[in-house]
């Protein structure tokens, strides 16, 4: 019944044009703050799935490191056993060391991956998309070719394919009893065989190359690796692989999921999301101030309805109900039109691209859009939360004061 009341304030002319102005402020601002607030946590999704996506073709689902030591040690039977586990897809050794790169007089330091033969099945980085120049080809121990990053390639001068003479590995040499010396360094020469772009992150940093020579050239045994990469076939069974795998190799290794290996990454994405969500509720606590400005003057256009209710037997709560309810029909008009609008403009991005990236120099040339549910519930959820705090305060004067008939 208190809706039905509510539903006639809203509609009903009011004797003060006034009261119907200040209403259809508060419902535009509601409407704003909500098209705003889905609007840019749609886009931040996307930017933040996109940017995961980007992580997820470097990192892989699961990562085995060494706990303490540098480099880890796993037997043929060992891998076959974690090969084995009900999950795990494919198992991928890696062995990495940072180097130093040098190009006639151009050099960069660089952290130099080897990859077995499984890599590409474990990772996405030789995906076509990330595949700047030339290809992803590692060579062999004898003949080693470099897939470098994009800014790497471009820190040394070198083009694949196109380099009159090799390039020179540096890597230390772990055997070296002075690492002052002229024998703390290893060299050997190697051509480029291609160049990815991924991220930034990894295009200035990371060279892919074959396991066998960065074991030769670091003197590892043959059972040693940097780490092993795990791909597994359900990402929703990925706590409970890493469980597996970690009680199988005991704790003198690290198991670590995608998401703890970019622990800091995610943590910040997620803090910055809920900045974005504190900063935009405002223009809802903007819209709140109008309510109750709105509210508080329908309280006065309405003294005779409440005095007639007053006589007829009505209480204090059913009065303050019919005038929280006027505040929940504020909130669903104008949230409901601020949702609308948002969901039409977020379809039309995710479809026709119509806001683009200024400059140019992103991996995609537009605005990424990605709706989620749990957005709108939280979007609802706060319209009605701080719309009804608004309408308790003018609601509760109403159910409270005296008012007479005669007034």
């Amino acid at each position: 019944m208190t809706i039905l009341f509510a539903w006639r304030y809203f509609k009903g002319k009011k004797t003060t044009n006034a009261i119907n102005i200040i209403a259809w402020i508060s419902i535009l601002a509601i409407a704003v703050g909500a098209a705003a607030l889905i609007l840019v946590l749609s886009v931040f999704n996307g930017f933040e799935d996109l940017v995961k996506g980007l992580y997820a073709d470097f990192y892989t689902d699961i990562r085995i490191a060494p706990a303490k030591s540098k480099f880890l040690t796993l037997t043929p039977a060992q891998l076959q056993q974690i090969k084995g586990i009900n999950g795990v897809k494919q198992i991928s050794t890696i062995a990495e060391e940072k180097a130093v790169l040098v190009n006639d007089e151009y050099q960069s330091i660089i952290y130099l991956k080897g990859v077995d033969e499984a890599y590409t099945q474990v990772s996405g980085l030789a995906k076509t998309e990330h595949i700047f120049k030339g290809k992803f080809d590692p060579g062999t121990v004898d003949a080693p070719l470099l897939f470098l990053g994009a800014g790497i390639a471009n820190a040394v001068g070198v083009e694949p394919g196109m380099n009159l003479s090799p390039l020179t590995v540096y890597l230390p040499n772990l055997k070296a009893s002075n690492f002052s010396g002229l024998d703390a360094l290893n060299s050997y020469n190697a051509n480029v065989s291609g160049s990815f772009v991924l991220q930034q992150d990894f295009d200035n940093k990371y060279a892919i190359t074959n396991i066998a020579f960065v074991k030769y050239m670091l003197d590892l045994n043959v059972d040693d690796y940097s780490a092993v990469e795990v791909k597994i076939t359900d990402e929703t069974q990925t706590d409970d692989i890493k469980e597996r795998i970690q009680n199988l190799l005991g704790n003198n290794y690290k198991v670590e999921t995608r998401y703890q290996q970019n622990q800091s990454l995610y943590s910040v994405m997620q803090v910055e999301k809920w900045v974005i969500y504190g900063i935009l509720s405002l223009i809802l606590v903007v819209a709140a101030f109008n309510m109750i400005g709105a509210l508080t003057m329908l309280v006065l256009e309405k003294q005779k309805d409440i005095a007639v209710l007053k006589a007829l037997g009505a209480h204090e709560r059913l009065i303050q109900n019919i005038f929280l309810s006027e505040g929940f029909v504020l909130a669903a008009v104008g949230g409901g039109l601020g949702i609308i609008v948002a969901v039409i403009i977020c379809l039309l991005q995710i479809n026709y691209k119509l806001v683009k990236l200024a400059g140019g120099s992103f991996i995609i040339d537009y605005y990424p859009v990605k709706i989620v549910a749990t957005d709108f519930l939280l979007v609802i959820s706060t319209i009605l939360f701080i719309s009804l705090l608004a309408a308790w305060i003018p609601s509760r004067k109403a159910s409270q004061q005296l008012f007479s008939l005669k007034s």
